[in-house]
């Protein structure tokens, strides 16, 4: 491919890693809560799975996309439980560089103990590092890290929880770990905020005859080896209710351009990437698609609606109710 071409693509931005390479959050039941420990020579030189500067670059777009709306449900969950002693404790699963809890923590009351998982040490000390510090009402917010990779998720990962949240995971999860997080969640009796989930859905202004096709392999590409990608809202959204929680979904859609570029720009060359990844035919006419696109990025002249979904789970209330 040409200049414009995928491998250009941060870690992250472009298609996954291999299967057995996808950063997917397994919590070991006991894992460490200490600090990570450095990263050995070998993971010193693994390339990322995300790079920080993805994940930094797209953190303003997802805090302006997560709905504030759900936010306000899980305060007014939380403020009739009681919290315990110390207040509530948080766990961010696939905490990347800490956004979730960057944005997620200050619009919360009362202290807060939150517990960032991710398998990558580099990410953990990032996240625990540029953590917030205090709540909505100015409580203290605290943090420990915990690296997590290949075991069950288990109740036990999560005793004494107060929320489970993530940002942008159910998309890479299997049917299989989403129940098992799902059960998980029920066991542990907490609430599940998840936020920014895919849903298939892409709006680009100016329209382009091969948009829709683009997009049917950038899903395939989502669902390959058994990932629910596009199909996650649904899947968990069964899945919660199964456990007896209540469900409610948000929109949450990023929007991006004519502002600034970068980020439209990284996310086209991924996007497009991921779509030849899972249909080489399709290389010809995405180089000239992903060029022209660019261009257009580059004059402010495209807008891009990326459609996500926000998924709150509530188990039962106190005396009946979600």
């Amino acid at each position: 491919m040409n200049e414009h071409t995928r491998d250009q693509a941060l870690p992250g931005a472009g298609p996954a890693s291999p299967l057995e390479e996808r950063a997917t959050v397994r919590l070991r039941a006991g894992g460490s809560t200490q600090p990570p420990p450095p990263p050995s020579p070998k993971e010193a030189t693994r390339p990322p799975r995300y790079a920080p500067e993805w994940l930094r670059l797209r953190e303003p777009a997802d805090a302006r996309a997560r709905s504030v709306a759900a936010v306000g449900a899980l305060r007014e969950r939380l403020a009739r439980t009681p919290a315990p002693y110390g207040g509530l404790v948080v766990h961010d699963l696939g905490c990347g560089t800490g956004s979730m809890g960057r944005w997620l923590a200050p619009r919360l009351d009362g202290g807060q103990h939150w517990v960032l998982h991710d398998r990558d040490p580099h990410l953990l000390r990032l996240a625990a590092g540029t953590a917030a510090h205090r709540a909505a009402d100015g409580a203290p917010v605290t943090v420990r890290t915990r690296r997590d990779e290949v075991a069950g998720l288990t109740a036990q990962a999560l005793a004494g929880a107060s929320l489970v949240t993530a940002s942008a995971l159910l998309d890479v999860l299997t049917r299989e770990e989403t129940d098992a997080l799902a059960a998980a969640c029920a066991a542990a009796n907490c609430p599940a905020l998840l936020t920014l989930s895919v849903v298939g859905r892409v709006g680009l202004t100016p329209a382009d005859p091969l948009d829709t096709e683009i997009t049917e392999a950038f899903d395939a590409h989502q669902r390959r080896a058994g990932l629910l990608g596009p199909d996650a809202v649904t899947a968990a959204g069964e899945a919660f209710a199964a456990h007896g929680a209540g469900v409610r979904v948000y929109p949450s859609p990023w929007r991006l351009g004519p502002g600034p570029r970068e980020l439209t720009a990284q996310w086209l060359r991924g996007w497009v990437g991921a779509a030849v990844a899972q249909r080489p035919a399709l290389r010809p006419r995405a180089d000239r698609y992903l060029a022209a696109r660019l261009e257009a990025c580059a004059a402010g002249e495209l807008r891009v609606v990326v459609h996500h979904a926000d998924l709150l789970a509530l188990p039962p209330a106190p005396g009946g109710g979600a």
